[in-house]
């Protein structure tokens, strides 16, 4: 009896291993594959080899690229190169990607730079929030832009309980953010376990120097954020539920659902048009090829464009699409003045004009 109650528990166990496993194909959409849309005005950018996972571009066209981000599993094409900021003119005639310098007493040997978000203050003042993970572990770092030295002055870093598994900012003050964790644990094999068994437990959280607290939560992997034009709404791309999420911000600086949109791709970055309020977002066609990597079998690139989000039937428009073969893994796209943007995870940069 004894046996027989054994072989059940373990058929049973199995079976549930087993319908987890499709079920985590299905989120990553394993089997997806995409045919290429290219723009004919496009060049990879020089100095970018080993990824540019997010993009941020000031009103007056200066980008923003994190560059060099390694985690333990991701493939990188440099993995013994620390990260780092790069910038790049817009309004120039050919612009180039330079790297900015950061000042003196910031450890730049275990810089490892993931999503990021500048805020312009009152006296024009402009920072740069970046999501570091220093040793594989989660911090905020707040830098003060200094454009005529073309430099960055670390001012802080931001380290709490609340934030174990940082992805991705917005910046909504000189020390004020919302921030997603993708996963609720910081350990790789519990962030592992808990994609597996999609237990839905990652969220997104306020952070200002007087108040940390949650403000969403039961997201299957919280990604991307971006605050909308009009400081209203703050959007929220959940990767493996191939969601985008519309978040009312309430002056409490707490959020409430609005709306979710479904995509059939996994989102990863989101970028906003200021001119239009158009959300660009840079996805994964195929998550299992992110992550396993493969270079004759390489991971896709899509960029998506959705107009009027708020309204009953928003367009979704897939304005690229690449199998590979110019680049690997987009995780970001940004426009400014007729000019996109698309970065990656771990590949290159794409300059386009539109």
């Amino acid at each position: 009896m004894g046996r027989l109650v054994g072989l059940s528990v373990l058929g049973l166990a199995l079976a549930l291993l087993g319908e987890r496993f499709l079920a985590l194909r299905n989120r990553l959409k394993a089997s997806r594959e995409v045919e290429s849309a290219d723009f004919p005005n496009c060049h990879l950018i020089k100095g970018i080899e080993a990824g540019a996972e997010d993009i941020d571009i000031l009103p007056n066209g200066l980008a923003f690229f994190s560059v060099g981000l390694k985690f333990p599993g991701l493939h990188s094409f440099a993995p013994d190169k620390p990260g780092g900021i790069l910038m790049m003119d817009l309004k120039e005639e050919k612009p180039r990607a330079l790297e900015l310098r950061i000042s003196r007493g910031f450890n730049l040997a275990s810089f490892n730079p993931h999503g990021i978000s500048t805020f312009i203050d009152n006296d024009d003042t402009v920072y740069l929030f970046v999501v570091n993970h220093p040793e594989f572990k989660n911090t905020v770092e707040i830098f003060k832009f200094e454009e005529e030295e073309n430099s960055l002055l670390h001012l802080k870093t931001i380290k709490h309980e609340l934030l174990p598994s940082v992805n991705d900012i917005t910046a909504v003050g000189p020390a004020h953010f919302y921030a997603t964790n993708d996963h609720y644990f910081s350990d790789p094999f519990l962030k592992y376990l808990e994609t597996y068994l999609s237990l839905h437990w990652s969220n997104v959280v306020y952070y200002s120097p007087n108040e940390v607290k949650v403000v969403a939560e039961g997201f299957d992997s919280a990604n991307g954020i971006h605050i909308s034009p009009d400081n209203k709404y703050i959007y929220v791309a959940d990767t493996l539920a191939h969601e985008i999420h519309v978040l009312e911000k309430q002056p409490n600086m707490n959020l409430t659902q609005l709306k979710v949109l479904k995509l059939d791709t996994l989102a990863d970055n989101l970028s906003i048009d200021p001119s239009s309020g158009d959300i660009w977002v840079g996805c994964h066609p195929n998550g299992q090829k992110l992550f396993v990597y493969d270079p004759n079998n390489p991971p896709l690139s899509e960029v998506l464009r959705i107009q009027n989000i708020l309204s009953e039937k928003p367009t979704v428009t897939t304005v690229y699409a690449n199998n590979g073969s110019v680049l690997q893994g987009s995780s970001v796209a940004s426009v400014y003045d007729g000019k996109l943007l698309i970065g990656t995870l771990y590949h290159r940069a794409l300059y386009c004009e539109l």
